[in-house]
């Protein structure tokens, strides 16, 4: 519970700082920045070395991408029943499968799991999320985008080069040799700072104002990506007989809101910018009550 407070206090620390002039207008984006080459590297670094591989943790790295062909296939359904627009379309389609598994995914699963919880939440996050923001993100950003194309080497070079998947690849090259005491502890320190960082920076973004054209698609969207997707998941992985850490890991990481960099490319690439914002900032508020939710139900039902 203390943990959840202090998550809430970051938030809220953020959305006072971004009233104050002292600080730029570019300042959450050096945050996710900072985040995404130092912090998250450190924690990947520090935790890839512990994981056991085995049957569950398999299940970690399948769960996102089965998320994915449910979440999208609810997308093209409704649009087509509604008749959306094309850019609300490539919008859901973007933003509803991707979550935030990562910067809002670490402290939360942290709240619930303690730190045993973040190793299934690096395979989750690095086997499935990012891969599918590199690979669908791509392709869904080349079909509906404006002005956009899709292009092989690009998302070959994204995967490759980006810093926490060479992070992933030096962690398990790293497995069969400690690391010494002194850089174990540099790590740990360093990986400390993504929460408050992460949390400030998600605070400083956080844009709660909604148009009322997009109200259905909002709705629809969030529905989706915070209940029915990892309701969906609990209901599967109980009745192929699946529990334990990893897959309870899984599922809470499944019910994270949508992710901020998936909506921030839909805006840049001219799809529905109302509806990408809207999407972000009111699903993290929510999240503040559906994940707990979750968490309750995952353990209810053993």
């Amino acid at each position: 519970m203390e943990n959840f407070i202090l998550i809430g206090v970051f938030v809220l620390l953020g959305m006072l700082f971004r009233r104050l002039k002292a600080f730029p207008k570019d300042s959450a984006q050096v945050l996710n920045m900072f985040a995404l080459y130092v912090s998250l590297p450190a924690l990947i670094l520090l935790k890839v070395p512990q994981i056991v591989f085995s049957r569950e943790v398999m299940v970690a790295a399948v769960i996102p991408w089965g998320m994915l062909l449910f979440s999208a296939g609810l997308v093209f359904l409704a649009a087509r029943f509604w008749r959306w627009e094309r850019s609300t379309t490539g919008v859901l389609l973007l933003v509803v499968p991707l979550g935030n598994t990562s910067f809002m995914g670490v402290p939360m699963i942290q709240t619930f799991f303690g730190a045993v919880g973040l190793s299934s939440l690096i395979i989750y996050d690095q086997l499935g999320t990012m891969m599918i923001m590199a690979t669908y993100g791509s392709i869904v950003l080349a079909l509906y985008g404006r002005e956009s194309a899709l292009d092989l080497s690009a998302m070959a070079r994204k995967m490759l080069l980006f810093p926490p998947t060479i992070a992933l690849m030096f962690g398990l090259v790293a497995r069969s040799w400690p690391y010494p005491e002194k850089l174990a502890q540099a790590l740990q320190n360093i990986a400390m700072t993504l929460v408050p960082v992460v949390m400030t920076a998600i605070g400083l973004q956080l844009r709660l104002r909604v148009s009322p054209r997009v109200v259905a698609p909002l709705g629809f969207g969030l529905a989706v990506k915070l209940l029915v997707a990892p309701l969906s998941a609990l209901l599967v992985c109980r009745l192929s007989g699946l529990s334990g850490m990893v897959v309870d890991v899984s599922i809470l990481e499944a019910a994270m809101p949508p992710m901020v960099t998936a909506g921030a490319l839909a805006v840049i690439a001219g799809l529905d910018a109302d509806l990408a914002v809207a999407l972000i900032g009111i699903g993290i508020v929510l999240s503040f009550g559906t994940l707990p939710a979750i968490f309750w139900l995952v353990k209810m039902m053993p």
